[in-house]
C-alpha cells in the first residue's frame, strides 16, 4: 500500500483440514476425488436420531497445533451449534466451537527478510466442514447457474479454524505469515496444506483507517483464497478499493467479497454475518472436551523443532540468508538433507548447491534430493573437490550428473573419467600464453580495456582442457599475462 495517509488493518481466518482417517463426528472415511456421496452415513447426513461422537485424533492434532501457535490449552472446551440454512449443510447447523475453543489466545512468530514478527492468535477451534456444492452453467458460481449438485463426501471433514488478531498491515505481510503458518502445520502432520484442493483455505478481514487513528474502520471479508499470490493480490485490491471509497467521501459497507484473480476485480457476495446471526448454543449431543493435563504437557514436550526456530538457527549458526533458510526449510526431508550435507561441507556452499545445481538437475528426472542417488556425503564430496580446486566447476557439474544418473563415488568418477583439475600452474601459464598469441586481436582489445574478453579466454581455456582448467585461476593468469606479453 503506497498511500502513506492510510493504514490497513488485516486479520486472517484459516481453515485447515486435519489429517485424520475419518470424519469429525462419525466413522466415514475421508476422501478426495472419489465418486460423489460414497462416504456418508446417517450421522453426516443428519438422519433423525443419529448421534455424533468426537474424533479423538482431531483433538490431538488441534492440541499440537495450539502448542505450535503459542496458544493456551484450556482445561475444557465445548462444541456449539452454528445455525444457518444452506444446501451443503444437511442439519441446518454446523457443529463448531464458539466461546470455549480447544485453543485459547496465543502468539505466532514468523520471519521475513526485515526481521522477526509476531501475530496474535485469537483462538483455534474445531469444527466440521460443509458438503461440496458444485454449480454448473454460467460462470460456475451460484448466481446464473443452471443447476447445483451436492457431494456429501466432504461434509463432516474435521477442520481447525485459526483466527488471528488484526496485526497484519499489508498483503505481503499476510502472505509471509500464511506461508510460514502453513509450513508449520504441514511439517507437524496436522494438515497436508493443499490449497488448490481446498484442504487449507484463508479468509481475510480487511479495513483501512487514517494513519494515527486508533479506531478500526469498517471491515470487509475476502473469502476462500486458495494461493499465497491470490491472497496478496486480493488484499491489495481491497485496500485500494476501500481507500478510493473513503477519499471520494463514501462509506465502506461491511460485506463478504470475492476476488477474481483473472480480472483483479472485487465482487460482493453477501452482507457480512455477525456472531449473533448464527444463534450459537451448546451442542446438547456432545460432552465437553476435557483433555488430561499430563497428556497435554506430553504433547508439548514431544514437539519437534519448529520451522521458524530452524530458520533462526541456520541464520545465526550457519550464516545462511533469509532466502536460503526459507527455501531449504520447505519440508522436513529437504531440511534434513541440507543439514546432512552441511555437516560435511561449508554450510553456505551446501545451501548454494542444494538450492541450485542439485535441484536443477533433479528436476530433469522428477526427483527430490532425498529420493535420489545423490547422498549427502556424495554432494559434500563434490563441494569439497571444487573448493579444494581438485575439479573445475563445469566438471563438478558433470560429476554430479553422473551421480544423479548412476550413483557412485564422486572421487572415483573424477579419476576414471579424467576430470581432475590441472594442478600444475606452469601448464596453465603456458596455455594462457598460447591463447593470447593465437588470438592477438582479442588480446589487444583486452589491453585496451575491454575487460569482457576475459570470459572469451577463459572459455577457450576450458575448451582446450576439456573443462579441467580452473576458470578462476585462468582469469587471474589472463589478467597477469596480457600486460606482460
Amino acid at each position: 500500500m503506497s498511500d502513506t495517509r492510510w493504514e490497513a488493518v488485516i486479520g486472517i481466518e484459516i481453515h485447515a483440514q486435519l489429517l485424520t482417517a475419518t470424519k469429525m463426528f462419525c466413522g466415514c472415511r475421508l476422501s478426495f476425488g472419489d465418486d460423489p456421496n460414497t462416504h456418508t452415513c446417517p450421522i453426516c447426513l443428519a438422519h433423525p436420531g443419529a448421534l455424533p461422537v468426537t474424533n479423538a485424533e482431531a483433538v490431538r492434532l488441534a492440541i499440537i497445533a495450539g502448542h505450535a501457535l503459542g496458544c493456551e490449552i484450556p482445561e475444557r472446551s465445548v462444541f456449539h451449534r452454528k445455525n444457518y440454512f444452506y444446501p451443503d449443510l444437511p442439519k441446518a447447523y454446523q457443529i463448531s466451537q464458539f466461546d470455549e475453543p480447544i485453543c485459547g489466545p496465543g502468539r505466532f512468530r514468523y520471519l521475513s527478510d526485515d526481521g522477526e514478527h509476531w501475530v496474535g492468535i485469537t483462538r483455534a477451534h474445531l469444527e466440521e466442514d460443509a458438503a461440496k456444492l458444485t454449480h454448473t452453467g454460467g460462470d460456475g458460481r451460484r448466481a446464473g447457474a443452471e443447476r447445483s449438485s451436492v457431494d456429501f463426501n466432504r461434509g463432516g471433514t474435521p477442520l481447525l479454524e485459526i483466527v488471528t488478531e488484526p496485526d497484519l498491515r499489508s498483503g505481503a505481510e499476510a502472505s509471509a505469515f500464511l506461508k510460514q503458518l502453513r509450513q508449520t502445520l504441514v511439517q507437524l502432520g496436522i494438515t497436508d496444506g493443499n490449497m488448490e484442493q481446498g484442504s487449507m483455505r484463508a479468509d481475510a478481514n480487511i479495513s483501512v483507517r487514517p494513519v494515527g487513528q486508533a479506531e478500526f474502520g469498517t471491515k470487509t471479508e475476502l473469502k476462500n483464497m486458495n494461493s499465497f499470490t491470490f491472497l496478496e493480490r486480493g488484499i491489495g485490491a481491497e485496500i485500494a478499493r476501500q481507500i478510493e471509497i473513503l477519499e471520494d467521501g463514501g462509506s465502506v459497507v461491511q460485506e463478504t467479497l470475492h476476488f477474481d484473480p483473472v480480472t483483479g476485480d472485487i465482487h460482493s457476495l453477501r452482507s457480512k454475518e455477525e456472531a449473533h446471526d448464527y444463534r450459537y448454543f451448546p451442542e446438547p449431543d456432545l460432552v465437553p472436551v476435557v483433555p488430561d493435563r499430563a497428556w497435554v504437557d506430553e504433547i508439548k514436550a514431544g514437539l519437534p523443532e519448529l520451522p521458524v526456530d530452524r530458520r533462526d538457527r541456520w541464520r545465526s549458526d550457519l550464516g545462511l540468508t533469509f532466502e536460503d533458510a526459507e527455501v531449504l526449510s520447505e519440508s522436513p526431508e529437504l531440511a534434513a538433507y541440507f543439514e546432512a550435507v552441511a555437516s560435511e561441507a561449508s554450510p553456505k556452499s551446501a545451501a548454494n548447491w542444494v538450492r541450485g545445481e542439485l535441484r536443477a538437475q533433479l528436476r530433469e528426472v522428477d526427483q527430490e534430493p532425498w529420493e535420489s542417488n545423490v547422498t549427502p556425503s556424495a554432494l559434500a564430496a563434490i563441494i569439497g573437490m571444487v573448493e579444494g580446486r581438485e575439479v573445475s566447476m563445469p566438471n563438478a557439474k558433470a560429476v554430479l550428473a553422473e551421480v544423479v544418473e548412476h550413483g557412485g563415488d564422486p572421487a572415483e568418477i573424477v579419476e576414471t573419467k579424467g576430470l581432475g583439475a590441472i594442478s600444475d600452474d606452469s601448464e596453465l601459464v603456458a596455455l594462457v600464453d598460447r591463447l593470447l598469441a593465437e588470438h592477438a586481436d582479442q588480446a589487444q582489445q583486452l589491453r585496451d580495456g575491454k575487460d569482457k574478453l576475459i570470459g572469451f579466454f577463459v572459455g577457450q581455456a576450458m575448451k582446450a582442457t576439456q573443462g579441467r582448467a580452473d576458470p578462476g585461476r585462468v582469469g587471474e593468469l589472463v589478467r597477469e599475462r596480457v600486460h606482460s606479453a
